[in-house]
């Protein structure tokens, strides 16, 4: 076909990956039949072969042969007298085929074309990139950091394809630098200025359910349920298990031996701390694994107002509270109560060691008091305010509360 060296002027769109070749050749198709049919009318009869892979392109203009004095429209008819010059044995009534040249077109339509035809491809491509990652929604993907910016990361999947982090689903703890390779949920897809925006999450419980799909093949093969998760990214994550197998653990089977199979998914989400709990239709029992590792004494449940009264030994009383109290908070979230922790006392006891009260009293507190031997609650109950004032650095009003919380310990 002589034309100004359309496989130059279109190869460059065979580099849009996402769309398969029979889908290019439509388009290309429709792109040149519909500027073909401006120039020669919309009856105009055209066979338009593509060659993807090669970026070539072929058009043949097919007229009917009629008598010389009857051509009414040149685009569809040829005279006989001029098809017989093309072949001899042609006779009216056939049809003629003849290769359209390129070169009869101008640069600005040609231009048009090219224009046309990237619009048409980045539609495609953007639409066909929505359509896959609104089916891996959910899924963990693998990618590279490509860009890391103050309010989110930028990532390039092994398509080239752009993936964002922003920075809310991101773990507090994670660094990552251009090149890094990371892992993460699709969280979701959104259109947003008519380009696709795929969100990523490393926060999200998904991402951690899919983990314990990835590193253990009972959870994958459906052996194991994973009942609920609930996390404080970075931080700690509880998760509830099931097995209908009473020959498999699935506590024992999640943890792996001697934490081979969580100690993978803990140095994924920077160290952290995965509570994993059998999960039971006990409510008591339920809450008192979630508050685990605190051993409770006793639990009242109050269903109608979703209330759980906790009641524990002094010294599992931090425990259940957790470092920053995300032990109890999240198991709240998992069992869906709100529970409240109480201390049970022995009335005969002579004294609480002061470390015993670090979930209702500052730790800097409670090291002032230490640092001038007063580490148990009756050897402060036992002196006056004007004269822990003297002893520490604290002032009146600090004491006077911590006075408040050691009275009643004992009330």
């Amino acid at each position: 076909m002589e034309n100004i060296n359309l496989v130059e002027s279109f190869s460059e769109f065979k580099e849009f990956k996402n769309i398969e070749p029979s889908t290019m050749m439509v388009i290309l198709e429709d792109v040149f039949k519909n500027m073909l049919m401006k120039k020669y009318g919309p009856d105009v009869n055209l066979d338009i072969i593509v060659n993807v892979e090669k970026g070539d392109l072929e058009v043949w203009l097919n007229r009917v042969i009629v008598d010389d004095d009857e051509v009414e429209d040149p685009n569809t008819q040829i005279a006989y007298s001029d098809a017989i010059k093309i072949e001899p044995d042609f006779e009216i009534g056939e049809e003629v085929s003849e290769p359209v040249k390129m070169s009869d077109f101008g640069r600005r339509e040609i231009l048009a074309i090219r224009q046309n035809l990237a619009s048409k491809l980045m539609e495609l491509e953007k639409d066909e990139i929505y359509k896959k990652y609104q089916e891996r929604v959910g899924e963990i993907v693998t990618a590279e950091v490509y860009q890391v910016w103050k309010k989110e990361i930028l990532a390039l999947d092994d398509e080239g394809i752009e993936l964002i982090l922003p920075r809310n689903e991101q773990i507090p703890s994670d660094f990552f630098r251009k090149g890094d390779t990371m892992r993460a949920v699709v969280l979701k897809v959104e259109i947003k200025n008519n380009n696709p925006l795929i969100i990523l999450s490393r926060t999200s419980p998904v991402f951690l359910e899919r983990l314990f799909e990835q590193e253990v093949p009972e959870v994958y093969d459906g052996l194991i349920t994973i009942k609920k998760i609930v996390r404080v990214p970075g931080e700690r994550a509880k998760v509830a298990v099931e097995s209908y197998d009473e020959r498999v653990d699935p506590v024992g089977a999640c943890v792996g031996m001697k934490g081979s199979r969580i100690h993978g998914i803990v140095r994924e989400l920077k160290n952290e701390n995965i509570d994993v709990i059998n999960y039971t239709t006990n409510t008591s029992l339920y809450i008192s694994r979630a508050l685990s590792p605190a051993k409770i004494t006793s639990t009242n449940i109050d269903d109608e107002n979703n209330r759980a009264e906790v009641y524990l030994k002094p010294d599992q009383v931090s425990l259940a509270i957790g470092k920053g109290g995300y032990n109890i908070k999240l198991a709240g979230m998992l069992t869906g109560y709100e529970i409240d922790v109480y201390r049970e006392t022995d009335p005969d006891a002579e004294d609480v060691d002061l470390s015993e009260f670090s979930d209702e009293i500052e730790e800097w507190v409670i090291n002032e008091f230490k640092a001038v031997g007063l580490d148990t609650a009756k050897s402060i109950l036992n002196l006056s305010v004007e004269d822990m004032v003297k002893r520490t650095d604290l002032e009146e009003e600090t004491i006077n509360e911590v006075i408040r919380i050691l009275k009643a310990e004992f009330d």
